[in-house]
């Protein structure tokens, strides 16, 4: 495994994150694809076996228990200050008035609700899970502060939205001498690429760390496409993001995977990897070769043409994914 900076800070992060939306109980939430603690397990600790070190969940995934299933196992396996968890807040946790969002009561509830799941006294990564137009920046972005101060979170971060709401967020923090965000997590992929407009920019010029996604764009890009599995026919939301002519791209991906005699799954993932702004991408694993071909993906090289044939095809898509 490879480790690199995440963005400007002196943190060291696997070239691979382990987004952990799989790993929760079914019947509480809206995922039934969801894998419970036993079947989590396992998964977990390949993870952790090959090298990577960074895990990232959110308050809402299974109605918390993401986090509750994600600190256990890390505690039964791995030591606190050897990995670095990521969670996330802002999505509604409960009905009625400050049950969601990102004012300060919300986060102030929330962060504490979501140490007592993972088992642990701060996170390394608090993120923003989107942005809160009914929540003025400089609240959010001062409980955020509040939060580093009292040494419950290390450092923040943030998930999609525009490049001027990012970046108004990011100033506000700057001319307050608050804690400013040090990562986006943000939706890119091959099928996907409308964050190089302004968003991908942004970061490298700020110094903020990238944290893609469905970086296999919800296992489009491991399959023959029109390929249905039981979580593409269950996600409403993964439908909405593409769109007929992506096919191509699919396509392309299959041929280079062919040639070199690896997953499909390889060849997409060492395309994010190739990408300057990028810093690791979020994989979800519910198999074993899931993580297998994420980890072999950090050693693959693609060549200026297989890039050029990867990235051609690309057509614009509407803004999908805030």
């Amino acid at each position: 495994m490879q480790y690199v900076k995440l963005g400007s800070t002196g943190l060291d992060v696997s070239r691979i994150c382990l987004g952990c939306m799989t790993y929760g109980l079914p019947d509480r939430g809206v995922h039934e694809w969801t894998l419970d603690e036993e079947a989590s397990r396992p998964l977990i600790r390949q993870a952790l076996d090959a090298g990577i070190n960074f895990f990232d969940t959110a308050n809402v995934y299974s109605d918390g228990t993401s986090e509750e299933i994600v600190g256990k196992v890390l505690r039964d396996f791995a030591r606190r200050d050897e990995i670095v968890l990521a969670t996330k807040v802002h999505g509604r946790m409960r009905t009625g008035p400050n049950g969601g969002g990102l004012s300060r009561k919300a986060i102030f509830t929330e962060i504490d609700h979501s140490l007592g799941r993972l088992g642990t006294d701060y996170v390394d990564l608090y993120q923003i899970h989107r942005f809160d137009p009914h929540t003025p920046v400089e609240e959010t972005m001062e409980a955020l502060h509040d939060l580093v101060k009292a040494g419950k979170v290390r450092y923040i971060g943030a998930s999609s939205m525009y490049a001027w709401q990012f970046s108004k967020m990011q100033y506000t923090a700057e001319r307050h001498g608050w804690t400013r965000f040090v990562s986006m997590q943000n939706h890119y992929n091959l099928l996907y690429r409308e964050e190089e407009r302004e968003m991908l920019p942004l970061c490298a010029d700020q110094g903020v760390g990238v944290l893609p996604w469905s970086p296999l764009a919800r296992g489009r890009l491991t399959r023959d496409w029109g390929t249905a599995t039981d979580r593409s026919t269950q996600d409403d939301f993964g439908s909405r993001l593409y769109q007929e002519g992506d096919r191509t791209i699919v396509e392309a991906v299959t041929r280079i995977a062919n040639d070199r005699g690896v997953p499909r799954a390889q060849v997409a993932l060492a395309w994010l990897l190739h990408q300057d702004t990028v810093t690791a991408p979020i994989v979800g694993a519910s198999k074993p070769h899931h993580l297998e071909d994420a980890v072999a993906a950090v050693e693959l090289t693609l060549n200026e043409k297989e890039l050029e044939e990867l990235e051609q095809p690309y057509a614009p898509h509407p803004i999908a994914g805030h």
